[in-house]
């Protein structure tokens, strides 16, 4: 089942998102519905709270940037309770963009080499070294566990800059064409 992606300034985007046990309810029909759902809107990855559930679960396939960056070659992970160790490495300042900030991409500094651990939906443990832009990809869509967002790596410069179509978001003036849920807002239903 496809479901909608929260968008800038929905409240479940800024929570901090609680683990996951092996009791959690329907967990591989809700892991199921998240990659109909990132499929459906293009994405590359999408984590729990997008989809309006503070729980540390996210889906990743990096393999349709492959082209570009061959680390993401053949890459699909379900990440339960994923935890992130930053390692050595150069800055790297790449664009990002993120299903819940629809039509927006800005440059984002992030050391792209870390060592990952997870459990996959069968809460089979997992630890990898991993570099690259596919690193990006795993910390971006962790990041959301945290309650952050690509832009909050950015400058205060860079934020003003996109304040009106930060506002469209919020206010609900931004059209997106996969399903969408906004922000709550006065008198809207």
């Amino acid at each position: 089942m496809k479901l909608p992606v929260y968008l800038y300034g929905h409240p479940v985007l800024r929570a901090i998102s609680t683990d996951v046990t092996p009791e959690y309810p329907e967990l591989k029909k809700f892991v199921a519905d998240m990659w109909e759902t990132m499929y459906n809107s293009d994405g590359v990855g999408l984590a729990a709270p997008q989809v309006g559930r503070n729980d540390r679960i996210v889906v990743i396939d990096a393999d349709p940037v492959a082209d570009a960056f061959p680390e993401c070659k053949g890459r699909k992970f379900t990440l339960i309770n994923p935890e992130i160790e930053i390692l050595d490495g150069p800055v790297e300042t790449r664009n990002e963009g993120c299903l819940s900030l629809p039509d927006l991409s800005e440059a984002v500094p992030r050391v792209e080499h870390i060592r990952l651990k997870w459990v996959d939906d069968d809460f089979q443990p997992h630890e990898e070294e991993i570099s690259g832009f596919l690193a990006r990809i795993v910390q971006h869509e962790c990041d959301h566990l945290e309650g952050k967002l690509y832009i909050d790596h950015i400058s205060a410069i860079r934020r003003q800059l996109l304040r009106a179509k930060l506002s469209a978001i919020i206010t609900g003036r931004k059209r997106v064409d996969y399903p969408v849920r906004y922000a709550p807002q006065k008198g809207r239903k």
